[in-house]
């Protein structure tokens, strides 16, 4: 399956760049073959950790935009990849504008490529209203994985309760946790401007984790990784 990603939330500060970043370490740990596009202007986390596979997209651009969809197929036009777009906060509205002009979507489901709006969450109830908001946009087109990254809170019961997620599940969405990798680590694996894998087998260095850092990181990899493969991704 070859599949186009739009890791969303639309506001800052939910994550969105960790999903892009654990995706992408899952599709490379299953060596399938993806490309990567950081639209955040100021910070380009997902290029900083994973600059062989991601590059800038500047959003406001349709020139840059299609490269996005341009990147899925071969110089045959054959489709032979999958893309992860990490979309920085308050992208939405030239996205959709784009994606609308474009008819992106059903030229998408002809060349049989899966279209996922994943919408990172905190627990939050800004969260609920942009979910809201997602769905009413593009409606029945895509699929939508709502990801409540427990990293960003632990009471999701705004989001769980809310006619907002009733509205996408009756859309097909799937609803995933992200869990939990301590704060400490985290702050070491952003300090050493790596990949996950090279994280969790860097053992020297300031910045490197400590045995049993490794081991939970492993721990929480492998439990993103399982929630990843019952995904259409």
């Amino acid at each position: 399956m070859n599949s186009l990603n739009f890791i969303g939330g639309e506001k800052g500060g939910v994550g969105k760049s960790v999903v892009s970043r654990v995706l992408a370490q899952y599709l490379i740990d299953q060596q399938r073959p993806f490309v990567g596009f950081d639209t955040d202007r100021s910070h380009t986390t997902f290029t900083r950790f994973y600059r062989d596979f991601a590059s800038p997209v500047i959003v406001d651009s349709y020139e840059s935009l299609d490269a996005i969809a341009q990147a899925l197929v071969n110089a045959h036009g054959e489709v032979y990849q999958s893309v992860i777009v990490d979309l920085a906060a308050q992208t939405a509205t030239p996205l959709a504008r784009w994606i609308d002009d474009s008819v992106l979507l059903p030229l998408m489901a002809e060349m049989g490529v899966t279209v996922n709006f994943w919408h990172v969450a905190d627990a939050g109830k800004d969260s609920v209203d942009l979910l809201d908001r997602l769905v009413d946009t593009y409606g029945a087109g895509p699929n939508y994985v709502v990801v409540k990254n427990q990293g960003r809170g632990s009471d999701f019961s705004q989001i769980d309760h809310s006619s907002a997620l009733e509205k996408a599940r009756k859309q097909g969405a799937q609803v995933v946790n992200l869990g939990l990798l301590q704060e400490s680590s985290m702050r070491k694996i952003d300090r050493q401007d790596a990949s996950f894998w090279a994280a969790v087998n860097q053992t020297s260095g300031p910045d490197s984790l400590g045995m049993l850092e490794r081991q939970r990181a492993k721990n929480w990899l492998k439990k993103t990784y399982e929630t990843f493969a019952s995904l259409p991704i």
